[in-house]
């Protein structure tokens, strides 16, 4: 089952949806957003992405830019950010068994399926 971590907010990760949709897949939504991820959520989506942290991160956030972008964080104060403020989270992450992408652009999906 493919799962796409969504934010209805931002056209690249509604361009994933419809790019899920037109292709007739079955997929379940994960709204990150209202529901954030838990440190341990983050840690297995970065071991699927095979990234670390920090490429997992929207660094032009002004959350990012104010809170952590002249702290040296280390990769586990970063996935604890990530946690505590998930509008951080790039997107949209699409997951295919134990492999995943950052959805952008949209055909970057085609890789995991």
């Amino acid at each position: 089952m493919i799962t796409i971590y969504h934010n209805s907010q931002c056209s690249k990760s509604r361009e994933g949806l419809a790019y899920l949709e037109n292709r007739g897949m079955e997929y379940d939504v994960i709204k990150y957003l209202s529901t954030p991820l838990s440190t341990a959520e983050i840690r297995v989506l970065l071991a699927k992405l095979n990234i670390p942290a920090i490429e997992l991160v929207r660094t032009k956030e002004s959350i990012w830019k104010e809170k952590f972008a002249t702290a040296n964080l280390s990769e586990e104060e970063i996935i604890e950010a990530l946690s505590l403020y998930p509008k951080l989270i790039e997107r949209p992450i699409v997951v295919n068994g134990d492999r995943a992408v950052i959805a952008r652009p949209t055909e970057k999906i085609e890789e995991i399926l």
